[in-house]
C-alpha cells in the first residue's frame, strides 16, 4: 500500500484498531499507524496533514 490507497488504508486501519476513535485522532498516531500496516510500503516521509486527513475521513466512511 501507498499514501494514495486511502480505502485500502482505511480498511486496514479498522482491522487494525477496531475500538480507536477514529474522529478526534491525534495526526500522529494515525501516521505511526499506518506505517505499521502489514503490506504498507511507501515512504514515511511523503505523507502530510492533507494526506492523513483523506484516510481518516476514508477511516470514519469505513467504519459507518
Amino acid at each position: 500500500m501507498k499514501w494514495s490507497d486511502t480505502i485500502d488504508i482505511a480498511i486496514a486501519l479498522e482491522e487494525a484498531h477496531p475500538t480507536a476513535d477514529n474522529v478526534n485522532l491525534r495526526f500522529t498516531d494515525l501516521h505511526r499507524w499506518v506505517c505499521a500496516l502489514p503490506g504498507f510500503s511507501d515512504d514515511p516521509l511523503k505523507s502530510n496533514e492533507k494526506i492523513l486527513e483523506a484516510i481518516q475521513l476514508a477511516w470514519i466512511d469505513e467504519r459507518d
